[in-house]
């Protein structure tokens, strides 16, 4: 019993503060319903709710030549030469591959104040700006498994956010605030989406994982992917950099406003950062590689925290990466390894049930 309490005072201790910049205050809306308030939950609460969507599916998996979904080719190693003064290349195409969000107009609304354009729906994504004058705006997107993903919407330039609910119905409002918590709609529309790449809302930056070809991230997850022969190759290379280069920021966790979103090239230049942070840079880095990642958001244990899965061809969706033992990893929580090296606490984060997604991105 000694030994447990001991456990679970070490986990709340490391692992990271609430993770604030995932959702909002609590907000009443029209009709009587409410914002979502996950992230105003402080380190040892309860989860708001049992409605939760379940975890990931988690697996011990053994290496897979495999490639990602819309990976090249790889070359033959026979045409891949060498030099002498260069590290060895991997048989994997390292080459970067930034998908660009693109705002087409072809289907979208509109009224003086706000946009919405849903032309690449079928992509994994839209596109949203609000032009008004009011100072606090939000968007919400309601997917048909009822999940509904609050954002912050405060740029007069059209930024992209994931459609993380798969194919099917779409409600997106963008809602001005009127006073205190109140919010008023300011334009809305219902979209039916069918997905002609299950990845995609995994694959093209966002809000929460913005990144482009000139970005620090994806220069240095192609020199991580370098020596790589397979994705899991260079899933490992990425993590591994993550955990031992960046730290956790303690003193940013207590000060991180409400509706922050992590700069990926700011947290490898800093070298420190809260969980979103570690995330958001895994998740970009990834993705530049082709490799279809999930920044996902939920509960660890009570803790508001997040971490990351990325998906393995012949495996799926894998919620399990810290180590890689010869037949078997660990749970991928790049925030939490790079912190402890406890084999308690490994247990603890290889235990999918110890963590709850509520929000993937």
């Amino acid at each position: 019993m000694k030994k447990k309490t001991l456990l679970f005072c070490l986990i709340s201790y490391l692992l990271c503060a609430p993770l604030t910049g995932c959702g909002t205050d609590t907000n009443s809306l029209p009709g009587g319903n409410t914002l979502p308030s996950s992230t105003d939950q402080v380190p040892g609460t309860t989860p708001a709710d049992d409605s939760s969507p379940a975890p990931t599916d988690t697996a011990g998996i053994s290496p897979s030549p495999s490639g990602s979904p819309d990976a090249s080719p790889a070359p033959d190693a026979s045409d891949t030469p060498t030099p002498s003064s260069e590290p060895e290349s991997g048989l994997r195409d390292n080459t970067p591959h930034c998908l660009v969000p693109t705002t087409d107009g072809i289907e979208e609304t509109h009224n003086e104040y706000a946009s919405i354009d849903y032309s690449n729906a079928a992509e994994g994504y839209i596109t949203a700006r609000y032009t008004g004058e009011c100072p606090k705006v939000k968007m919400q997107i309601k997917g048909s498994n009822s999940v509904t993903y609050t954002y912050n919407l405060g740029s007069s330039e059209y930024e992209a956010f994931p459609l993380s609910s798969g194919s099917g119905v779409y409600e997106i409002t963008i809602l001005e605030n009127v006073f205190d918590t109140n919010y008023v709609i300011c334009l809305t529309v219902t979209v039916e989406v069918t997905l002609s790449n299950e990845f995609g809302p995994y694959l093209y930056p966002n809000q929460y994982c913005s990144f482009d070809s000139a970005s620090r991230a994806v220069a240095l997850a192609e020199e991580l992917a370098e020596p790589a022969n397979t994705d899991l190759d260079v899933i490992a290379n990425v993590y591994n950099y993550v955990i031992t280069s960046i730290s956790y920021d303690y003193d940013k966790a207590e000060t991180v406003p409400s509706g922050y979103i992590p700069n990926v090239d700011a947290a490898l230049e800093s070298g420190s950062g809260i969980c979103l942070d570690y995330a958001a840079v895994m998740t970009s880095m990834l993705r530049s590689q082709r490799i279809p990642t999930r920044l996902e958001v939920g509960y660890a244990g009570d803790l508001y925290h997040a971490w990351i899965s990325t998906y393995i061809p012949d495996v799926g969706w894998v919620n399990g990466i810290v180590q890689f033992d010869g037949k078997d990893w660990e749970l991928m929580d790049p925030t939490l390894a790079s912190m402890v090296e406890e084999n308690e606490l490994r247990d603890f984060i290889s235990d999918e049930s110890n963590y709850v997604v509520k929000y993937s991105y």
